[in-house]
């Protein structure tokens, strides 16, 4: 279990920087995001560009759960264990789309010329568009998919205790099956990505990963994982 120490404690340090930035990150948006006007008089640009770095750091800690849970879990899985680390750098290229977005209002406040503000505020609007549908395409669909494949494989190895795996069941599988659902539902228009409903939807996703991210530095993967040999596949370990 030393050789994958590391491993799960980079892991769950990357799940608690991801969580605390895409809460940080959106809150500090919302000059920006929240009024197509900002680009017409004082804004908070410092607060809009230290959201940008938090949500690079986001995106940053999207492809680190990836790549330091994968020399791990794809000794059980190692197609599902690919499609989940390529599912975190979607996850993380789209956030940055959005990153950009957002962070091209601030320029359009400082660079655009003065004098035609119907011209500036219908820019801003689509700028807060693409960050809106980036927003709902990375964080909303792709993770469902994402939060799915990684449950499955954490209880398919049974890396972490039953009770945790019984949890990545109901708050992983299900829970990014109903994000997923959730978000096909704003897709289509039935209800808005800020609802009570969609808000909802995403904590098990939230909870479940919480958990994990504390398991995995606190004590690391199961103590009954066996050591590899080198070219060794390992097989699937039972609980007790």
């Amino acid at each position: 279990m030393g050789t994958t120490r590391p491993n799960a404690v980079a892991a769950g340090v990357f799940f608690l920087v991801a969580f605390a930035t895409a809460i940080a990150g959106l809150a500090l948006y919302q000059p920006a995001l929240g009024d197509p006007a900002y680009v017409l008089g004082a804004g908070a640009d410092g607060q809009v560009l230290l959201g940008g770095f938090l949500e690079l750091l986001l995106a940053g800690s999207c492809i680190g759960t990836g790549v330091a849970l994968y020399p791990v879990i794809r000794l059980y899985g190692p197609s599902v264990a690919l499609g989940y680390v390529c599912g975190r750098l979607l996850e993380a290229a789209i956030i940055c789309v959005g990153i950009v977005a957002t962070l091209s209002l601030v320029s359009l406040r400082q660079d655009a010329p003065a004098g035609d503000d119907e011209a500036l505020t219908t820019a801003a609007r689509t700028l807060i568009a693409l960050h809106d549908w980036t927003f709902l395409l990375g964080p909303g669909l792709v993770i469902g998919v994402n939060s799915m494949l990684l449950a499955w494989l954490m209880l398919r190895s049974r890396l972490v205790p039953a009770w945790i795996a019984r949890l990545g069941l109901g708050g992983g599988a299900l829970g990014g099956a109903l994000v997923l659902a959730s978000s096909t539902a704003v897709l289509f228009g039935f209800y808005a990505q800020t609802s009570a409903v969609a808000l909802v939807a995403a904590i098990p996703v939230a909870a479940w990963e919480l958990c994990l991210a504390v398991r995995l530095i606190v004590s690391g993967f199961a103590p009954s994982l066996p050591e590899r040999r080198p070219g060794q596949e390992l097989p699937v370990p039972t609980l007790a």
